[in-house]
Formats: structure tokens, sequence, C-alpha cells
């Protein structure tokens, strides 16, 4: 979990892990690799989404998870309906997303996470938009992702319920 206020540098550190941004110094490793020697066999294994949803709103919920899977290495396991199933949009398989409340779009938007095999996600304010309800289904989410032996960098001026012991807190602001 990264802490702070506002301008502290969060984003500015997401972004450098997710290899969109060069660190001022240094290098971020991923198995002892530079990420950006890594290049696309690091970003196989990472997924973000930040502060935008970056769903495309004129296709339908399943259409914009079927691109997710298109764009990463997809999960045998996990269907489309199955990832709808679990952000609570089951039954919105041919709903275009332009016709969702933001925290469905946010939803949705955290639904491509569970159609790839990216251990490493990263997420920039994951709960903007959502409700009670929608936050439980996200640390759930999140909690699950944990436990099947995935990791976490998250933002967050939410407190942030996660079922682990394994949860490393840093204050950029201290």
């Amino acid at each position: 979990m990264l802490e702070g206020r506002n301008g502290s540098g969060k984003t500015s550190l997401l972004r450098i892990l997710c290899g969109i941004r060069m660190p001022d110094e240094g290098e971020i490793a991923w198995n002892g690799e530079d990420i950006f020697r890594l290049g696309p066999d690091y970003h196989a294994d990472m997924a973000y989404v930040g502060h935008r949803d970056g769903i495309k709103l004129d296709l339908t919920t399943s259409e914009n998870l079927d691109i997710a899977r298109g764009l990463g290495e997809p999960r045998a396991d996990f269907t489309v309906e199955q990832a709808l199933e679990q952000v609570d949009l089951g039954g919105y398989e041919d709903v275009p997303a332009r016709s969702l409340s933001a925290g469905q779009q946010r939803r949705l938007a955290l639904a491509r996470l569970l159609v790839t095999q990216a251990r490493l996600w990263i997420l920039d304010e994951p709960f903007t938009s959502l409700d009670t309800h929608g936050i439980g289904v996200v640390e759930r989410l999140f909690t699950g992702h944990l436990a099947d032996g995935g990791m976490l960098a998250v933002t967050s001026h939410h407190a942030v319920h996660i079922e682990t012991a394994n949860v490393h807190r840093i204050n950029l602001s201290a």
C-alpha cells in the first residue's frame, strides 16, 4: 500500500513500476531483471488500472473484457462471464459500458484484472466512484489475488481492508 498526501509521488511511483516513466535514478527489477530490458515479458506479468477506467464506452462489458484478454496472457480457467460475476456485473454481458453507472464502469475496469494471468496488479485509486458494497467487492478481489500468490501495489484515499498479514504500507509523506 502506498500512502501519502496529494503530490507526494504515489502516482509517479506507480507509473515507474508500470514502466511508463523512467526512474530518476536506480532501476526497477522484476525477478532480478530491469523491467525496461524485460519489456513485454514484464508487462505480461503486470496489469495496471489508473485514475481513469480505460474502458471503451461504445463496447459491451463482455467486449471490453475480451479486449483485455487479447492484450494480456488470458486466464484459461476464468471466463469473461465469471469475471463479470465477481464484480457484481453478472447479467450485464451485452450492455454497452456507456450505459453503466460510474461505479459499475469502475468495477468493469477492475474486472480486466481477473481475465489475465498478471501476477502484479498496480492500482491507482481503485475505489474511485465505488459505493460501500463496491469497495467490499474489490477488497475481496484483492484478498483472493493475494491468497493465490499474486501481488498488489495500491494507492488509496480510502482505508483498505485486506485479510492477510502480508501487507506492507509505504508512506511517501513521512
